[in-house]
């Protein structure tokens, strides 16, 4: 008899669960939050609100979106112990595994850690993408030897983070570029980070485990680090001019270009394109080094995609253009996986609260390849 199991690599193509929070269209190049299209999000929302829609399934109404913001408000500050161990280690060890530990380290705060009622877990949620904001801003900080700024109450998400990260409050436009930024990062439907949360969580592990599970899952550069190392390609292509030969170079040498190619899209990242966007209308009357950028990263999309898009399907993602646009209201590169893991937050918790509707245990099976029935021999025989 033929052993005819059919293994589908990285679990390409395969199902595992319905959902009703996010559907990516990857042939059309479409993305939808909750049946609303990240172009209409991204032109008339802000994170708080999208958060909302993600946690609740609708957009609220004045006085939900009063309570609600109110609720976020209230967490957003972090515990004395958290802020020291921030501080001790925030300069010897990666961002990201500061903020994994950090939210790992949340149940020793919170009361109701290990009440697993749907209530309490929506509160819980409603900490993590608070707080999760707050610890990258003091992880900022502390690696830029500054101390920790309490959150102003006054201030929405994106901009009490860059008034923590600062020290200031932000011009308007940087609060609508991060929002943007936010907003474009919230949810990915069945992202590798996202099925680590609902893996972890399918164990019945509480909300916090599983969203540290998540961040650990994010930081690899195949996923959350690739905004950075493409950056990190930008700097070292260093002139415009100096662009196509980069990557002319690194395609003979079979290198892959971070911020290109997508499991899902076959076509342009409809992500990326808003992002691109407003990349081109930052260019004008900014510093030289993100006008550099810019035209680097634009020369970049014109060869790649000539070489490899329509040939390959092979298009910027939203990693590409991340970069130069945090650049722009001066996040620190460093930061920029522990921020993808901030707007991640509210789709880690939305996907978990909704798995839990109908939990499954996630076991799959794998193609065994080895020997059977091989003999013992004494290890003073071997």
């Amino acid at each position: 008899m033929t052993d005819e199991h059919v293994i589908n690599k990285g679990l390409e193509g395969v199902y595992f669960t319905e959902s009703a929070i996010c559907k990516v269209d990857g042939q059309a190049g479409r993305l939808y939050y909750r049946g609303y299209s990240i172009e209409e999000l991204s032109k008339n929302s802000n994170f708080s609100e999208v958060t909302f829609l993600l946690l609740h399934g609708k957009l609220p109404n004045n006085r939900e979106m009063l309570e609600f913001n109110q609720s976020m408000s209230k967490e957003r500050d972090l515990p004395e112990g958290m802020i020291s161990y921030i501080k001790e280690n925030a300069q010897k060890m990666h961002p990201m595994d500061v903020l994994r530990t950090c939210v790992s380290m949340l149940p020793a705060y919170d009361a109701e850690a290990y009440d697993s009622s749907p209530e309490a877990n929506f509160r819980k949620s409603v900490r993590i993408i608070s707080k999760s904001a707050s610890i990258v801003a003091a992880i900022g900080r502390a690696r830029a030897n500054k101390s920790y700024v309490a959150p102003d109450p006054s201030l929405g998400h994106a901009e009490n983070f860059l008034y923590m990260l600062n020290g200031e409050k932000p011009r308007p436009e940087m609060v609508k570029i991060l929002d943007i930024m936010l907003i474009l990062h919230a949810e990915h439907s069945s992202n590798a980070s996202t099925f680590g949360v609902i893996v972890a969580g399918s164990t019945l592990a509480d909300l916090y485990a599983a969203i540290t599970a998540g961040a650990a899952v994010l930081k690899g550069p195949l996923h959350g680090g690739a905004d950075e190392a493409a950056l990190s390609m930008m700097y070292n292509i260093g002139k415009p001019e100096n662009t196509e030969k980069y990557i002319e170079d690194a395609l003979a040498g079979r290198q892959k270009i971070m911020g290109f190619g997508h499991r899902v899209y076959k076509t342009y990242d409809p992500r990326a394109r808003i992002i691109k966007g407003y990349l081109e209308s930052l260019q004008t009357g900014n510093s030289e080094e993100l006008k550099t950028l810019s035209q680097i990263a634009m020369r970049a999309e014109k060869l790649m995609i000539e070489k490899l898009g329509a040939s390959k399907g092979i298009w910027p993602n939203i990693d590409f253009f991340s970069g130069p646009v945090y650049v722009s209201i001066g996040i620190p590169k460093e930061l920029f996986t522990p921020l993808f893991a901030v707007a991640r937050s509210s789709g880690w918790c939305a996907h978990m609260l909704e798995y839990w509707q109908n939990n499954r245990l996630l076991r799959p099976l794998e193609k065994y390849t080895g020997q059977l029935d091989l003999p013992y021999v004494e290890i003073g025989k071997r």
